[in-house]
Order: C-alpha cells, then structure tokens, then sequence
C-alpha cells in the first residue's frame, strides 16, 4: 500500500504548535501528550533502531514509534488483529448494521465527561437492542452483537455513535441457527421510541 501523500503526524508537526497557542487552555494533559507523541513518532527524537530482511540480509535504518494507542500509524498493525478476531467470531448468518447517537446537547457533556457519557451509551445500546429484539411484536429473539463508539464524524466534529453489529439469528434456536427473516429490528426508521426501563431514570446529575 503506499503511503498517504499527508498523515496526521504531517499535520500535526506543522500545525500543532499554533494551535496549542491558541487553544491550549482548553486542552487536557492527556491530549497535550497525545499530539507530542504522534509528532516526535518515528523520527530521530526517538532514537531508532537496524531492520535486516531475514532472506536477503538487507539491512535498513528506522526510527523508532511511539507506540501511543491514538496513533493511526501505530495501531494499524493492532486494528488489522482486532478486525481479523471479530472476522472469526462471526457466523454464517446475515449481520445488521444499527447506529446509535445522541443529540448535540449530550454530545457537548460527553466531550468533558468520557466515560460517563459513552458508558451510559453503549448500556443504552445493549439494553435497548436486547429489549426490543426479544419483543414478539419485532423479532421474538436473543440476538448476538458487538458494537464500537466513534467520536468524530468525517469532518472531524464531536459526533459519538454507538455502531452495532447485530446477528440475524436466535441464540434459542441453536444449534441450527436459521437466518430470521429480514423485518426491521426497531419500530421504524426513526429514533428508538423508548430508553429501556435501567436506563430511564439516568440524568446530568450523575455527570
């Protein structure tokens, strides 16, 4: 694959020291040494080390990596493995894409409190997934899942989504695992009507 004509890292060494000047003080330390390590990663600040090809023998000089998990060059190595175990996990059945969000206000206080917020989400997301599919009224089933949180929208603005995927087959009906037929999972193609009732009662005072 070759390599991208301008990465993060690019951006981020022309740009990130004006931006820490302008915006700095709404920054956390964590986001500070975050934008630090994708910026010194692979370059001579890190030291390096000598790469030899195990069947010619050629060998090569390179600097080191940060190893930050928020590095995209990084983790692509790790995003390979974790996509590749979810491959192996699925069975032969067809899979539902369901997307979860919530409104601009909500965003805002998730962007100061992570992990309340984004917890309260992925409950939201299970529960409610659990709830309805096992409604009669929709698919009468236990369904399989997983789901990941994305932050940022392709414009780079806070939008957090809960992503799930859905198994279309009953765990009750194993070891057969017929597809269930493919009626929509929620009441419409709107909002969910309801929050299950575990979640019904969460409000900012937690936050």
């Amino acid at each position: 694959m070759d390599r991208p004509k301008l990465e993060v890292a690019d951006v981020f060494r022309r740009y990130g020291e004006a931006y820490r000047e302008q915006h700095g003080a709404s920054m956390s330390t964590a986001q500070r040494r975050v934008m630090t390590a994708i910026e010194l990663c692979r370059t001579a600040a890190l030291g390096g080390h000598l790469e030899q090809c195990d069947q010619c023998g050629h060998e090569r000089n390179c600097f080191n990596s940060c190893r930050d998990r928020h590095c995209p060059k990084c983790q692509s190595l790790a995003r390979a493995q974790w996509i590749e175990d979810r491959q192996a996990e699925l069975l032969e059945v067809p899979y539902y894409h369901v997307v979860f969000t919530v409104p601009e206000e909500i965003g805002t206080i998730a962007y100061q409190n992570k992990e309340v917020v984004y917890g309260i989400l992925f409950r939201a997301t299970a529960e409610t997934l659990k709830t309805i599919a096992a409604d009669s009224k929709h698919l009468g089933a236990e369904i399989g899942f997983f789901a990941v949180l994305h932050t940022w929208g392709q414009t780079l603005t806070l939008h957090p989504i809960c992503i799930a995927s859905c198994r279309a087959g009953d765990y009750r009906r194993w070891p057969t695992l017929d597809p269930l037929p493919a009626r929509l999972l929620l009441a419409g193609s709107g909002p969910v009507p309801a929050i299950p009732p575990p979640l019904s009662g969460v409000s900012t005072e937690s936050i």
